[in-house]
């Protein structure tokens, strides 16, 4: 009895450890598993967030700051952008140059006109572009849209772009007849090599989708397109969306059009950034994509658009608000925090800085870049923001017929003296006088003051080899002016 209790004891002794054992290898395996699995999960999403960003910047053309219904308008309707604005970060105070050059040469190098612009519808060849920048760190590159910067075969190649759909590249933008040829049935140029279209296209549908396949091609790999749109410059026609589209149409004989299609040319807009949008999300890249929308310079004439603060004239090549005022939203889900509306004042010099920065990419030391990053205003940081911004315009790149001015949100001073109270003076058409003005707008005067006496230091075209136009000389200017010597 005793020892079939020994043995029964010692029995049990031993299975009770066998289950121990069992179950201590049991909870160790889950660990095991738990552990290996949270360790999968951490790589996973430590090599999500330290992969690059994608880029996608896109500009309009000849679109001001009232045409989107976010920024006030009345006549227009812009749901999409408006709704992006909500997700994203919307500035309020975002200047570009007057016209579509100064501004395109200003936006793609980050540097003030005065340093490198000479000439209109070119880009000089010696320039280092945000093209060149991604291209060196290893993103794959795009441009589609507009070009209007050189018609040298491999300009787009040149200046860092990989793949091109361009219009206005090695042509002129009218047909050999006269007609225009940038938006129904368009004549465009794929990486230089000549396209004839006339089977209905519309060149804003045939950019956005090779903007769209070249996302698809390189969705796995980090890529910048950017997208200079035709739309909504004039001539101002039918879209495919307007009443009257004619899929036969070869474009306008009239170099203005009709006023009455800005209307449907600014939706068409909408309709193309929800495209380009809505292919980064059906790809699985949104949250990894900064997208920036913009405008080149002011709504041109004649366009009058209705807004929550009054009319607005379109403007476009002045020096006034108008002419320089543009929209600016930008998303990046995750990253911005959403519905941000900022004061903060921007200009194009500053969107390569801020894209490089989100990008990772350090700026050459050797370029004396102009434009400040407000990448942390984005993070919802406080940032560096700018007290002002410098603007140096000539349509023709000459030094004489050059006008400047600096300015913050509310005040503007030209070089040559005159002082204004933008919100007040939209026309520029009361310059404020000293005696008038109280300590706190003498103080910014005297800030802006400073601002046009760095620049006045830079030396024009300090910054390039191209030589800008030759001054006019009038007549009889050299007897003149030996005469005044002898004198």
């Amino acid at each position: 009895m005793i020892q079939f209790l020994t043995k029964t004891q010692a029995g049990c002794r031993r299975g009770f450890l066998c289950h121990l054992l069992h179950r201590i290898t049991t909870l160790t395996i889950l660990t095991a598993v738990v552990l290996f699995s949270q360790l999968i999960y951490t790589q996973s999403v430590k090599a999500k967030s330290s992969k690059k960003p994608n880029i996608v910047l896109i500009m309009a053309d000849d679109m001001g700051y009232e045409a989107l219904s976010s920024n006030g308008s009345l006549d227009y309707q812009t749901p999409y952008l408006d709704n992006m604005a909500k997700q994203g970060f919307r500035f309020t105070h975002c200047y570009s140059q007057p016209i579509c050059t100064p501004t395109r040469v200003k936006l793609m190098t980050g540097l003030s006109n005065v340093r490198n612009y000479y000439q209109f519808g070119k880009l000089a060849r010696d320039q280092k572009t945000f093209g060149h920048l991604f291209q060196a760190a290893g993103y794959k590159t795009c441009i589609a849209g507009k070009w209007q910067l050189g018609s040298e075969a491999d300009a787009p190649q040149h200046f860092g772009f990989q793949q091109a759909l361009l219009w206005q590249h090695t042509r002129k933008g009218n047909s050999v007849d006269g007609f225009d040829s940038r938006y129904p049935n368009p004549r465009l140029e794929e990486n230089g090599k000549k396209l004839e279209f006339n089977m209905g296209e519309y060149s804003s549908d045939l950019f956005s989708d090779y903007v769209n396949n070249f996302m698809e091609e390189n969705k796995d790999t980090p890529f910048f397109v950017y997208y200079p749109m035709a739309l909504t410059h004039c001539p101002f026609s039918p879209t495919p969306d307007s009443d009257d589209w004619d899929p036969k149409s070869r474009g306008s004989k009239s170099y203005k059009g009709k006023a009455q299609y800005f209307k449907d040319m600014v939706a068409y807009v909408d309709k193309t950034i929800a495209k380009i949008d809505n292919k980064l999300e059906a790809l699985g890249i949104r949250d990894n994509t900064l997208l920036i929308f913009i405008g080149d310079n002011g709504t041109d004439t004649p366009i009058v658009t209705n807004t929550t603060y009054g009319k607005v004239v379109g403007a476009k090549g002045q020096m006034i608000d108008g002419g320089n005022h543009v929209p600016c939203i930008v998303s990046w889900p995750g990253v911005i925090k959403q519905g941000k509306v900022t004061s903060d004042i921007i200009d194009f010099s500053d969107m390569l800085p801020t894209i490089c920065e989100a990008a990772g990419i350090a700026l050459p030391s050797d370029i004396p870049f102009d434009g400040v990053s407000f990448l942390p205003q984005l993070q919802g940081k406080k940032g560096n923001p700018r007290d002002s911004i410098f603007m140096w315009y000539s349509r023709n790149g000459g030094e004489q017929s050059a006008r400047q001015f600096a300015r913050n949100q509310e005040y503007k001073l030209y070089a040559t003296g005159q002082f204004y109270h933008v919100p007040s003076d939209l026309l520029e058409k009361s310059p404020l006088k000293d005696a008038d003005l109280d300590k706190e707008t003498l103080a910014i005067k005297s800030m802006l003051q400073n601002k046009l006496d760095e620049f006045a230091k830079v030396k024009h075209l300090s910054f390039t080899t191209a030589k800008g136009p030759k001054p006019k000389v009038k007549k009889n200017a050299n007897k003149k002016n030996a005469e005044k010597k002898a004198a």
